[in-house]
């Protein structure tokens, strides 16, 4: 596999969010605008790093009866971790977040790239690796995010210094007037739907892409075919 298809692979064709559907809970009860999906993306992205790289070192000395449970140890302890530098230093960020921090152990995703990459390949790869799978997660949660975001509430960036504690609490983009959103957006049922018309369109894509490639296969096979008829017929 070369460079290209693994970033491709990760961040499109096997994204988390949009084609394993994996961790959908924190998905769609965070992403009720940009801010909060980014927030929960990039921290998730962090525990997902940090996790592989350590069980990549670790993996010679952990038994693989019971490699599971400790797992679930390390990826605990980098939560803890995590969320108290959290807390320390973003607590705007924190309180939005609230629970689904320390939900974070519970991701599957993150066990399920322990146990899939970590354990099995190199600390280069496997740290590569949960920055990829969590990028891709983090893209999709903003997308969702911004759509819900602009849909329900007519603003996108809303509370950016959760995040960046410099910029000042009233910058934020206002695209649509309060009595044009649509509320349904930023509840759950609103989050759903969106989930699967962004799945729907990248199905789509995947489907044209396909074709094509298809296409172009075809043509070059008739013209290579074409090629060889005229050289013989010369001859």
């Amino acid at each position: 596999m070369n460079v290209k298809d693994f970033f491709i692979n990760r961040l499109w064709k096997r994204n988390s969010s949009l084609v394993q559907l994996l961790g959908l809970c924190p998905v769609l009860a965070m992403t009720t605008n940009a801010i909060n999906a980014i927030g929960l993306g990039i921290t998730t992205t962090f525990v997902l790093t940090i996790t592989n790289t350590i069980i990549s070192v670790f993996k010679k000395f952990i038994p693989r009866n019971i490699r599971i449970p400790i797992y679930m140890m390390i990826v605990s302890s980098v939560v803890t971790c995590v969320e108290m530098l959290i807390h320390a230093y973003q607590y705007n960020l924190y309180q939005s977040l609230g629970i689904f921090i320390p939900l974070i152990v519970t991701n599957c995703i993150i066990v399920g790239r322990a146990d899939l990459v970590a354990y099995k390949s190199s600390i280069f790869f496997s740290f590569l690796d949960g920055i990829l799978i969590g990028l891709g997660s983090t893209i999709s949660m903003f997308i969702i995010g911004s759509i819900r975001e602009i849909l329900g509430n007519g603003t996108l960036f809303f509370g950016a210094n959760k995040i960046i504690s410099s910029i000042d609490s009233s910058f934020f983009i206002t695209l649509l007037d309060k009595n044009s959103t649509i509320i349904l957006a930023v509840l759950p049922p609103g989050g759903f739907f969106i989930l699967g018309c962004i799945i729907a369109i990248k199905n789509f894509i995947d489907r044209n892409n396909k074709k094509n490639t298809v296409l172009t296969s075809l043509k070059c096979s008739c013209i290579n075919k074409k090629i060889k008829y005229e050289q013989r017929k010369t001859l």
